[in-house]
């Protein structure tokens, strides 16, 4: 109903036998296209919170990863970071998105996957926001670090705190991701679950592939090759990925403009929805304004 009334439509796009489904709304004008990105075991509509504060005469495209609702999910698929980031180029050629360059944001595993596809296919993108990307070291180590280190070391790693296969587990991993507490009730945490369990399997067969020594650090091996405009905003309280990745980011970046939002956790787009949409057209705004100049002068 939601992605309806914000005039958002589904469709879907197939390279060879692999489908993409996405949703978009606008038409490619005079301004560049957005893609959007969502980070694991999430899905397209988690844009919507940020879609309603956007212009209608933006053109928006968001994506469902590989292996998310409705793209294809196959157990040959190459699901490493520089794996996702091949597929979503080729979603990019299907429909066509790359006839001039575009905006690229992606948040956690999808801003690992967006830093990467930034640094492999420069000639795509015009610029590029990171919210709370995955795939870099950081100096300070989370509470999810933190508790992924314990599990390892108890070889308890079937217990992920983002993969919950109980209503408890649901309200922890809620928690761990968003600064803002709210009281879920119970039979809203049980649904919760009961989406997610069908999927289990594959978004752990996922983690152990994007923590993995090929994908951990996708980031930061390709940071140094990104020469696009980049913009980085991170939730201070972050316990999932630590913020001091904001200033690896901003030290490897020419021309990174870094926004640190206070009493915000991982879950940015849904704590900072408006606020995420007003710095993103901040930026599109201050990178339109300077092309004009250059190309006035």
């Amino acid at each position: 109903y939601w992605r309806r009334a914000l005039g958002m439509q589904v469709r879907y796009a197939n390279y060879d036998d692999y489908q993409f489904c996405y949703s978009y709304r606008g038409r490619p004008g005079y301004r560049p296209s957005i893609l959007m990105l969502h980070g694991f075991s999430a899905h397209k509509d988690m844009w919507l919170s940020i879609v309603k504060f956007l212009p209608k005469n933006l053109h928006l495209v968001c994506v469902d990863m590989p292996g998310h609702e409705g793209t294809t999910r196959s157990d040959l698929d190459d699901y490493s970071i520089s794996g996702q980031a091949k597929r979503i180029h080729q979603f990019v050629e299907c429909i066509k998105l790359n006839r001039r360059p575009f905006h690229l944001v992606g948040t956690s595993m999808g801003g690992n996957v967006a830093g990467v596809y930034a640094a492999q296919y420069p000639e795509d993108i015009c610029s590029l926001t990171l919210i709370c990307p995955a795939g870099l070291p950081s100096t300070t180590d989370s509470k999810f670090i933190k508790q992924l280190r314990e599990l390892q070391e108890s070889e308890r790693i079937d217990r992920i705190p983002l993969i919950p296969s109980t209503p408890e587990e649901m309200a922890d991993m809620l928690k761990l991701c968003s600064y803002v507490r709210f009281k879920v009730p119970q039979q809203i945490l049980q649904g919760l679950v009961d989406v997610r369990i069908p999927h289990n399997d594959f978004y752990r067969k996922l983690f152990l592939e994007i923590v993995d020594e090929k994908s951990r650090h996708s980031l930061h091996e390709n940071m140094s090759k990104i020469k696009a405009p980049t913009q980085v905003i991170w939730g201070k309280q972050d316990q999932v990925l630590d913020v001091s990745g904001a200033s690896v980011l901003a030290s490897a970046i020419p021309n990174c403009h870094v926004y640190i939002l206070e009493n915000c956790g991982h879950s940015v787009v849904v704590e900072r929805p408006r606020k995420t949409a007003n710095l993103i057209l901040e930026f599109l705004a201050l990178l339109y304004s300077m092309d004009n100049n250059k190309k006035q002068a």
